[in-house]
């Protein structure tokens, strides 16, 4: 239950900071702890809980229409990766979630270079990518940071839109996948360990560059999906 709280407090934390980064740094641990799919179902869950919760404090920076613009193609996309998640035996998924997080880490610290992402065409392409790796690894953050990057969106009024669009599209993931069913006692310490990590955000974010919390993200999130690739792949070849 320590590393279980551990890891919401850190992962809620980083998404206020940052405006992504919640699952990045949670779900590769909560597969670890959970398995593949209910992992990436509580990290879904949990996500939009500090979604709203940080929306409350940014709503006033929320460009509506460019959320809308990238969750229409990330609901398309919700249907194929939901069908994924049901349908790839456990080790298989939990070495996708976590070969997906490691290929759009590096996408995103290769974006600072490559500006692809543009337009209506990149918010389409952004969108569609997100809503199809939040479903199947619980990681749609990445797609909408190289979008980001590629069109110089202002760090405020990012931070602010994408919770709005995360709301959305974790609506989508979990409708498409059901609730998770977890004992009490997890939810109690997700929940409590969420708040915290929210308002501990909230704080860091006054006096943390969003250079240094996108450095700090990588990092955990590097470490997270390794560890689950390496088990998955241990799995996999003792079968």
């Amino acid at each position: 239950m320590a590393l279980l709280g551990t890891t919401v407090l850190v992962g809620a934390g980083t998404q206020r900071v940052t405006g992504l980064g919640f699952s990045l740094v949670s779900a590769p641990f909560l597969v670890l702890l959970l398995g593949p799919f209910t992992g990436i179902l509580l990290a879904n869950a949990l996500s939009l809980g500090t979604n709203l919760v940080v929306l409350a404090q940014t709503w006033r920076a929320v460009e509506v229409r460019k959320a809308l613009l990238l969750a229409g193609p990330a609901l398309v996309a919700v249907v194929p990766g939901a069908w994924v998640a049901h349908t790839l035996p456990a080790p298989l998924l939990a070495l996708t979630a976590g070969g997906l997080v490691l290929v759009a880490l590096l996408a995103v610290l290769a974006s600072e270079r490559a500006r692809v992402l543009r337009g209506t065409g990149g918010a389409i392409t952004a969108g569609a990518a997100s809503g199809f790796m939040n479903v199947t690894a619980a990681v749609g953050g990445p797609a909408i940071s190289l979008y980001a990057l590629s069109t110089g969106w202002a760090h405020g009024s990012y931070v602010a839109t994408v919770q709005l669009y995360s709301v959305l599209l974790n609506t989508g993931s979990i409708a498409a996948k059901g609730w998770p069913d977890l004992a009490p006692a997890v939810w109690l310490v997700s929940g409590c360990a969420l708040v915290i990590g929210v308002l501990v955000g909230h704080l860091l974010a006054r006096v943390v560059t969003p250079g240094r919390a996108r450095t700090m993200v990588a990092a955990l999130a590097i470490v997270g999906s390794a560890a689950t690739v390496v088990k998955a792949v241990v799995e996999l070849s003792s079968a």
